[in-house]
């Protein structure tokens, strides 16, 4: 052999893997973990967020726009410190943190030794998108790891596979991760159909023979009876959220494949599309060739139907670790051995992009307004909503109900509400339009957001009462309409008042 070829790492006989990169793995996730929860106590609420304790306190089997799960976490978190942004999202925190090893053992059972172990938890690190998810409780935080999961599941079930030593147990805990998956958001389903797809394409079809893999897609099925029961009770509302999303999506196309690539990161964008490339292409991926196949028409479906950019995120683990395991191989064989020098200092500048993410001037603009936004501004709303509804003469205070047209100010005058006194709330956005209608003997509807235009629809006389127009923070006000003589009972009004947008 010649002195140029750098000899690789002795794996371990029995196993056929090398080593886990136990320590470095542990302080990076540690590190990471540490980094999030400085940025999830920084920010005030998300709107999502103030919608999910809303939701808490309407349980439900299902919800229009959602499913149970982050309503319940919501709940159980506040009730354990309310009133605690910190610690509505520790889950997130912690489960964010969890992908960091997860996405180092994915790249071991591809074959990686402790450096592309390292690198790949690395690029999982500087992601931005990861690291928005994991500092707020959201869809778009479980998802990915969940994802994750599946896929660390399945490429371990393949290699076992290859070596002789088939372990189904892997495709059962797979049906169990998709039915917490579901407890989320139905777009695992998406996931499944793809995979499907791409192995009917280039196999292993053997996967789809498998007796466990069906009990585990059964187990996934009971689960989510109860949505589903509730979801047909009320006229199936949630099929009305892909228009929804569609309509809200502010990239398509060519726009949306370079999203996808500038929040998986500096480095996290080149191990993806390299990562690809090797398992579409490379001989020695052929048994993983499904995976590539899979993001392949995940992403012809999502941008042939408008999707979220986050969609694909909880495939860019699988890719970073394909794509570190493709440096390694080159390494080995003494490959473009400049690749090895600019490592280290590609991911520092991938640090260095990623974390300005937490100030109010990223370098790469991330979804969620959280660079302009940083949660404060619902307190001050809801204390001039509460202002005006007791500016109202006594009389009128105790028959007038207050309706916001956003789901999110909706939950932020839910949460912040009491402590200024002011009434039950209502709002015909989205999921927060099942939670129940104003009372059929209330006279007058104090209104946040909106248009005059909108309520003279159902009201004689709207006008305009938030005088003050939030002076001390004029870029977030909120309009508020005083609107009464009803037309209409609540009855005949709130089914068309509700909706699945965001915005009245």
């Amino acid at each position: 052999m010649s002195s140029t070829v750098a000899a690789p790492a002795a794996a371990p006989a029995v196993s056929g893997l090398f080593p886990f990169a136990r320590r470095p793995v542990f302080l990076l996730t540690g590190a990471f973990a540490l980094l999030l929860g400085v940025a999830a106590w920084w920010y005030g609420y998300f709107g999502d967020e103030l919608y999910f304790m809303a939701a808490a306190d309407h349980l439900a089997w299902g919800y229009a726009d959602q499913q149970p799960a982050l309503p319940v976490l919501a709940g159980a978190t506040q009730s354990l410190l309310p009133d605690s942004p910190l610690t509505l999202r520790l889950p997130a925190v912690l489960a964010t943190a969890a992908g960091v090893p997860l996405s180092a053992q994915i790249a071991r059972e591809l074959g990686g030794d402790r450096r592309a172990q390292l690198l790949t938890a690395g690029a999982f690190v500087l992601s931005p998108q990861i690291l928005l998810n994991g500092r707020l409780l959201g869809t778009m935080t479980f998802d990915p790891i969940l994802w994750t999961l599946l896929t660390w599941l399945l490429v371990r079930w393949v290699r076992l596979r290859k070596a002789g030593r088939t372990d189904d147990r892997l495709l059962l805990w797979a049906g169990v991760v998709t039915a917490a998956a579901i407890q989320i958001k139905f777009l695992v389903l998406g996931f499944w159909v793809a995979l499907g797809i791409a192995v009917l394409l280039v196999g292993p079809r053997e996967l789809l023979a498998r007796g466990k893999l069906w009990i585990g897609a059964g187990i996934a099925v009971l689960t989510t009876i109860p949505t589903l029961i509730w979801q047909a009770r009320h006229d199936w509302p949630q099929l009305g959220m892909s228009g929804v999303v569609n309509g809200e999506s502010q990239y398509d196309g060519m726009a949306l494949l370079g999203r996808w690539l500038a929040l998986s990161g500096v480095v996290g964008a080149v191990l993806l599309c390299y990562g690809l490339a090797r398992l579409l292409t490379e001989p020695s991926s052929r048994p993983y060739r499904f995976i590539g196949v899979t993001c392949c028409v995940l992403a012809v479906i999502f941008l042939s139907t408008g999707a979220r950019e986050y969609y694909m995120v909880g495939l860019y683990p699988v890719l970073f670790a394909a794509g570190a395991v493709g440096l390694q191989r080159s390494r080995e064989q003494a490959r473009r051995p400049w690749a090895s020098r600019l490592t280290w200092p590609a991911y520092g500048l991938s640090a260095a992009v990623c974390l300005t993410s937490l100030t109010p001037a990223p370098v790469v603009t991330l979804p969620g307004i959280l660079a302009n936004n940083t949660g404060r501004e619902w307190p001050v709303i809801t204390h001039d909503v509460a202002a005006e509804l007791r500016a109202l003469p006594e009389t009128r205070r105790q028959r007038t109900t207050v309706l916001a047209s956003s789901y999110w100010t909706a939950g932020a005058l839910h949460h912040f509400g009491p402590e200024h006194g002011l009434p039950e709330i209502y709002s015909g956005s989205r999921g927060y339009g099942y939670f129940g209608r104003p009372p059929e003997n209330s006279q007058a509807t104090l209104y946040v957001g909106g248009s005059r235009a909108s309520l003279l629809r159902f009201f004689g006389e709207v006008k305009r009462v938030d005088t003050a127009g939030y002076a001390h923070e004029p870029s977030k006000s909120r309009a508020v309409w005083l609107a009464e003589q009803r037309k209409l009972p609540w009855s005949e009004i709130w089914p068309r008042l509700r909706g699945m947008g965001m915005w009245e």
